[in-house]
């Protein structure tokens, strides 16, 4: 458990990717497994005086003091006798500079008190996973050619217990709960908002302090290992929303740790984020590399999350984010991109994926730099996905236009598919969408009772049948009136209405249709697996297009904007003979009006859209049908 030179070299040189191994708290055990104590180990360069200070000496600073390394890398390290897992600490740090002192948490630690108590704990975090079958097999699960239905959860508000004071759910009561919805919904994988420990729990978990601790809020350590192990073990990968582009100032967290500026940059023109008023990481710094992308390796190597959503990106990626003209400063060559961000990100991404080629990283980034979801020996930043907010914002938009309106607003559904190629991209319907008196999904949509339902059936048919993985946030899939509340639970009373019954099923075979049709996702980011039909029938609000598979299977979306059916609709079509409606989202058991095709169609030796053969199609009212030929 010692740090080696070996160690102290790359620390400095900024390639320490598995520093948690060594600095933080960690037990040491003697030959017959009892604990002699603990080795504490902690970055700070500017402290004239470090000690540790817990539950196990009275919070006394004399009493067990770190010691400076000898190698000027800033360390402070020693053994505290008789101090084993489950004891309370902190750091309590004397700067050089003006005298200040600090009660600082452990950067490193794996486990923290429950909020609003900020001590770490020293923990052991053994655990026997049986998730075997899962690690196995989960390359395939994670490739880009799968189909990715992903289920955005805030676990505190996901379901609540009313009878018990509103409390929240902990990781062991969620597991097997989520796990059955989310299978029997479908979805492929579920995507945690953060978390890693955050003193504020208004924040959702984008104000982190405890990089290396799950929330004490849900259970510890291994509960949380529990609940990964519990999804895996019902084919359900797991994906951790990940913040490293900023962090809260408390007092106990990493601003201002050792009396300077150390994680964060000194100048708030590089260092302040003025949006979210929390402090910027310093990616110049080899040391805050090495901590952010020993963080993110941590939850891949210990956990076994298949997958990190890097939060807020494009705040890394450019200096001027979220700031006026002489808020920032430059960079060397006087342009606006933040260099030291963009080689982080890169080394990161190339860490995560050569020690871990079965998952992936996934960017939310929402301006168009170039590249994102490329590998980076073509010059791109090396995510795996990106996240499309351009097809999100012009799709609300469009839906939120009365029918009567839509045929003036027909580019902006047919714009996403001049860039879809261009990234690997996730669709996404998340919780940014559903807060702050943004409303909910379904009170974005104009019309009456029955209208609204209809638009948000054909948002989601639109949105699963278009190229691109799937993200929803929780309460989409069935219609939630409300938008979301992070202090109270889902509105799972209102599925005793049919109309929000009636989405849950279209999901549920949304999903079902998606997963097992590889038209409509093996071919996702190619430009082969995507032909437009007709993209141009704007006048009615109508279009059509084909999706594509690796063996040449097809199927064919037809969406109708409007709440007028369209009778013998023409669609050309690549092949003759007969085309099963897979999907019809006015069918009466979603709560439609039950207009369709009578489960089938044969394809006419009459040309049109270019084809040779097409089909006389009714389209349904503010619906979405989908057939595949047999």
């Amino acid at each position: 458990m010692l740090l080696t030179q070996q160690d102290i070299y790359h620390f400095r040189e900024g390639t320490y990717v598995r520093a948690y191994q060594k600095l933080g708290a960690h037990a040491v055990r003697a030959a017959d497994g009892t604990v002699g104590g603990t080795r504490f180990a902690v970055w700070a360069p500017n402290a004239a005086e470090v000690a540790v200070i817990g539950d196990f000496n009275g919070w006394d600073r004399r009493t067990s003091p770190l010691a400076p390394r000898g190698d000027s890398s800033g360390i402070w390290e020693g053994l505290v006798q008789g101090v084993g897992p489950g004891a309370l600490y902190k750091y309590h740090i004397a700067s050089r500079h003006g005298g200040h002192r600090v009660d600082k948490s452990d950067p490193y630690a794996f486990r923290t008190e429950v909020p609003p108590r900020t001590a770490s704990i020293v923990w052991d975090l053994s655990f026997e996973w049986h998730d075997e079958e899962w690690m196995r097999h989960r390359a395939g699960a994670n490739a880009l050619g799968a189909p990715w239905s992903i289920y955005e959860v805030h676990l505190g508000s996901w379901r609540r217990v009313p009878e018990e004071g509103n409390r929240y759910l902990g990781y062991r009561e969620l597991a097997p709960q989520l796990a059955d919805y989310a299978s029997e919904l479908g979805f492929t994988h579920v995507e945690l908002l953060p978390v890693m420990e955050h003193p504020f729990y208004g924040s959702w978990g984008y104000q982190v302090t405890g990089y290396f601790a799950p929330s004490a809020r849900y259970g510890t350590p291994q509960d949380f290992m529990y609940f990964v192990e519990h999804l895996h073990r019902r084919g359900i990968g797991v994906i951790l929303d990940w913040v490293p582009s900023h962090f809260p100032t408390d007092e106990h967290g990493l601003a201002h740790f050792d009396g300077t500026h150390l994680y964060e940059h000194a100048d708030p023109r590089q260092g302040f984020h003025p949006e979210w008023n929390s402090s910027i990481f310093n990616y110049g710094r080899a040391e805050v590399r090495n901590f952010l992308a020993s963080n993110a390796l941590f939850w891949l190597d210990t956990y076994h999350v298949d997958a990190l959503r890097v939060d807020a990106v494009a705040s890394m990626l450019y200096l001027d984010y979220g700031r006026r003209a002489g808020e920032w400063i430059p960079n060397r060559f006087g342009g606006h991109e933040n260099l030291e961000a963009v080689e982080f990100i890169k080394q990161l991404n190339l860490a995560a994926y050569r020690d871990h080629p079965d998952t992936q990283t996934i960017a939310e980034e929402s301006t168009a730099w170039p590249m994102v979801s490329r590998p980076t020996y073509l010059g791109g930043l090396g995510f795996g996905l990106k996240w499309n907010m351009g097809w999100m914002h012009d799709t609300l938009e469009y839906f939120q236009q009365n029918p009567v309106h839509r045929k003036y607003h027909h580019s902006r559904l047919t714009f996403s598919l001049w860039y879809a190629f261009t990234e690997n991209f996730v669709l996404p319907l998340s919780h940014d969408e559903v807060v702050h008196g943004k409303g909910a999904l379904l009170g974005k949509m104009p019309g009456d009772e029955w209208q609204q339902f209809a638009s948000l059936r054909l948002l989601l048919g639109y949105m699963w049948t278009h190229p691109g993985k799937k993200l929803l946030f929780m309460g989409g899939e069935f219609g939630q009136r409300r938008e979301w509340q992070h202090e109270e639970s889902l509105e799972w009373h209102v599925l005793e209405y049919p109309l929000h019954a009636g989405v849950q099923r279209w999901v549920r075979d949304l999903n079902r249709l998606y997963r097992s049709t590889p038209a409509l996702h093996q071919l996702e980011f190619s430009e082969g697996g995507f032909q437009w039909i007709d993209c141009d029938d704007a006048d009615v609000s109508v279009i059509s297009f084909l999706r594509r598979g690796v063996a040449g299977e097809l199927a064919l979306v037809a969406c109708n904007f409007t709440p007028v059916p369209r009778e013998a609709y023409r669609i050309g079509v690549p092949r003759g003979g007969r085309w099963r409606e897979r999907l019809n989202s006015d069918a009466a058991d979603y709560g439609g009006s039950g207009q369709g095709n009578l489960g089938a169609l044969e394809a006419a030796l009459r040309a049109a859209h270019g084809h040779d053969h097409s089909l006389d199609l009714r389209l349904p009212p503010l619906a979405v049908v989908v057939l595949t030929p047999d």
